[in-house]
């Protein structure tokens, strides 16, 4: 099979529509990956290094600061939407069109026309973001390579509209296990039942009251909610179980240990049998008062918002670097059927990161 050439002369646009026609779902990014240092290593002014499917291309120009540009080249299960097709409203369609091949393709052709950068660049394209956290690319090179993600600030080229997200929420799910005992539903004195027990738990979250908190000027909005429960044995059965699944999304001020605490003691009253952490990861502050930051607002224009959800900031944060979330598409169209991102935002994108970056 011959490698598919990515032509880094083509607009934004048009490379987008080449990389969305390389599928590259969660697992199969092999191709794609091998597309994209291919094209990176034709690029004299680029050092450049592969960890499995993950490139990493950096300049070396002894600039004061290093940016780190980032991409992940996954994509969720193709839903009927490849190829890609550009229609004459100037729109493109496809899986990846949105989340986040744009993002990816304005990473690719900054690396292609600014070989002298006012701040050095790192280029990170890693694998496996769309699905568990242990198998995130971005993860893998930090921990094997962490040199290689040396920087002071980090753009994140996932959907946002053009505007600029700072940071992200951390996410915590936990299962709060309430016990009974099983009897005959025609005797249902004899048992304890188990879904019933829950209901404390329930009305705990139906009266809570979210916190909402303001960092560098973007407030963040708290949410603890239920997201499923499970119970019941059969229909003639009292239940001896039930499940309640719990989720918090918290502002990022808050330490994974304080949010771990703060559901804790929400539940503290409740008949909670077991209280088990499905999963967990902190969220990452703004850091928009970063002087890099300041920089890329004032040359990228718009307005900050706050990030609602998770993203890989949140690794660049743990790694002690501000990042924020800036590239083209509309974060409601990600993952869906009919995913599309308008063609002029991506070239728009790319522009507003080129003057940030020859300034």
């Amino acid at each position: 099979m011959d490698l598919p050439a990515l032509d880094l002369s083509q607009d934004a646009a048009a490379l987008t529509a080449r990389i969305v026609d390389i599928p590259s779902v969660s697992g199969g990014e092999k191709v794609l990956a091998d597309a994209v240092e291919e094209a990176l290593r034709r690029l004299p002014h680029l050092t450049v290094d592969r960890y499995g499917n993950n490139v990493v291309a950096r300049t070396n120009l002894g600039r004061p600061e290093r940016v780190i540009l980032a991409g992940h080249l996954d994509t969720v299960p193709i839903a009927d939407n490849v190829p890609s097709r550009l229609d004459e409203d100037g729109v493109l369609w496809g899986c990846g069109t949105c989340d986040m091949k744009s993002g990816v393709a304005v990473q690719l052709r900054i690396a292609a026309t600014v070989p002298e950068p006012n701040r050095d660049l790192t280029f990170v394209f890693y694998d496996n973001e769309e699905v568990a956290a242990h198998l995130n690319g971005l993860g893998h090179v930090a921990e094997a390579h962490p040199d290689w993600l040396a920087g002071d600030f980090a753009v994140l080229l996932e959907p946002s509209d053009g505007e600029v997200e700072g940071g992200c929420q951390g996410t915590l799910r936990v299962l709060l296990r309430t016990a009974g005992e099983r009897a005959h539903s025609a005797r249902g004195w004899m048992g304890s039942n188990a879904v019933h027990a829950a209901a404390p738990i329930l009305q705990r979250l139906a009266s809570y009251e979210p916190r909402r908190v303001l960092i560098d000027g973007l407030e963040y909005r708290e949410g603890l909610n239920a997201v499923g429960i499970e119970g019941g044995v059969a229909t003639n059965v009292i239940p001896d179980a039930c499940t309640v699944s719990v989720n918090f999304r918290y502002a990022p001020d808050r330490t994974e240990q304080e949010a771990l605490a703060h559901v804790r003691e929400v539940f503290a009253d409740c008949p909670v049998a077991e209280f088990v952490v499905d999963d967990h990861t902190g969220g990452a502050l703004p850091g928009l008062s970063h002087p890099a930051a300041a920089a890329f607002m004032e040359a990228v224009g718009g307005r900050a918002l706050p990030k609602f959800g998770w993203t890989d900031v949140s690794r660049f944060s743990a790694l002690g670097m501000p990042a924020v979330n800036y590239g083209p598409g509309a974060p409601l169209l990600a993952h869906k059927r009919d995913e599309r991102v308008l063609a002029s935002l991506i070239v728009h994108c790319e522009n507003r990161l080129r003057e940030w970056l020859t300034a």
